[in-house]
């Protein structure tokens, strides 16, 4: 058995960490809150949520991580990854790969740094909170759990065997060849859910169940999938349903059916808190410019407008600046573009 990492262990890695230990792998969690670290180090790994899990685990911060890693899973936000894969360069085996967890399109910027044949993608198809220090709430229903894995080329099927065989310990792990298509997947569901559901202040069943947000969400996702499609992705599939047929439309009739169906496709996943949204109410910066922004950036690239996603950017900053509130009313604010 290799030597493996989850660098930026909050309230994903927590809960990944918490499964990959219970079932019988050895994982250290590397998280630069220090009150975060103590309480996993004092008292495990407390995980509620549909699941009553209470784990031994390894954790470390940052500055106390030694030696070379063969497996780092990457958790951090998007913003550091410059210095944070720079860093980590140096902790990583010969043969050691990154598997980079974030949301958007990361890959290509962490294998600029080392090297494709470093480099492996994985989208998480799950939610979690991190309620307090050492304790979070797994906010998706436990039997929707799921990863999908891709790679850069120069990864070797040893390599990628021996990651899988790890995630596995978790959850289902399903090897994705089209993995820009499954991250262009991932973007759309961030984009729309995680994005409005920062907008409004809630979850997203806050915008899968509300009526004006279900709107604005359909418009959304009509965005992203005409701005993929335009950069030439071909949307993977979620949890084996094609997202591109059941919600793009070019009549009224086709987005009253994609609109009913918001609610029921998000049935087992309503509770997850945006992870932007979390960020925002912890006094941190959010990656809204790694979500709804690269949606917006690939539209300028590609002539495609993106005014619902702009809208959504433009707003989630001002949220984040202390310019606008968090309401359910902030919805409204679309009102002109609908």
């Amino acid at each position: 058995m290799g030597r493996y990492a989850i660098y930026g262990a909050g309230s994903l890695g927590t809960v990944l960490g918490a499964y990959i230990t219970k079932n019988g792998g050895k994982i250290d969690l590397i998280n630069r809150n220090k009150a975060h670290v103590e309480a996993l180090q004092n008292n495990g790994a407390i995980i509620n949520g549909g699941v009553d899990l209470k784990v031994p685990v390894t954790a470390y911060t940052p500055d106390e991580m030694t030696g070379k890693y063969d497996i780092i899973l990457l958790m951090t936000k998007q913003l550091f990854n410059g210095e944070v894969v720079a860093y980590l360069k140096d902790f990583l085996s010969d043969n050691g790969v990154i598997v980079t967890m974030q949301n958007g399109l990361p890959e290509p910027g962490i294998a600029e740094i080392i090297g494709n044949e470093h480099t492996m993608g994985c989208v998480v198809e799950w939610g979690a909170s991190l309620t307090e220090p050492g304790v979070c709430t797994l906010t998706s229903s436990p039997d929707s759990l799921s990863f999908h894995m891709g790679s850069m080329e120069g990864i070797t099927d040893e390599q990628f065997n021996e990651v899988k065989t790890l995630l596995e310990l978790m959850c289902p792990v399903y090897k994705e060849e089209n993995l820009i298509g499954a991250r262009w997947s991932k973007l759309l569901i961030n984009a729309t859910f995680s994005g409005l559901g920062t907008v409004v202040g809630g979850t997203f069943g806050s915008v899968s169940e509300e009526k004006r947000a279900r709107k604005v969400a359909v418009h959304c996702m009509k965005e992203c999938i005409e701005v993929g499609h335009a950069a030439g992705a071909v949307f993977a599939p979620v949890q084996g349903k094609n997202i591109t047929k059941l919600f793009y439309y070019t009549n009224a009739l086709k987005r009253a059916f994609a609109t009913l169906l918001i609610p029921i496709a998000m049935k087992k996943h309503r509770a997850i808190v945006p992870s932007m949204l979390q960020d925002i109410r912890n006094g941190k910066k959010c990656e809204i410019h790694a979500i709804n922004g690269v949606v917006c950036e690939w539209g300028r690239k590609c002539n495609v407008a993106t005014p619902i996603n702009d809208r959504i950017v433009e707003i989630v900053k001002k949220i984040q600046n202390g310019e606008l509130g968090l309401s359910a009313d902030n919805i409204d604010l679309f009102n002109d573009l609908l």
